[in-house]
């Protein structure tokens, strides 16, 4: 599967309006209920995802394969470990 593809296929997770600490809060609960190699893509306008969703991944054993600027805030696709 290509980028491009995982990408167009992941759900998408709308977390905008959320302070720290409830975008990893939410987001973790989210990837506990899908299957292990599927794609999340998390939307935050909260200015420290920047530092806690990275941090979260790498605590939890997930692959961060994107992080983005978008006018509102940022977006993060995590693949889920395994």
């Amino acid at each position: 599967m290509t980028a491009t593809a995982a990408r167009d296929e992941a759900e998408v997770y709308d977390l905008r309006g959320l302070k720290c600490p409830l975008p990893v809060m939410k987001a973790r609960k989210r990837l506990s209920t899908m299957a292990g190699g599927a794609a999340l893509w998390v939307e935050t306008t909260d200015p420290l995802a920047v530092i806690d969703i990275p941090h979260f991944c790498h605590e939890d054993g997930h692959a961060l394969e994107a992080s983005e600027r978008v006018e509102a805030g940022h977006r993060f696709l995590i693949r889920k470990k395994v």
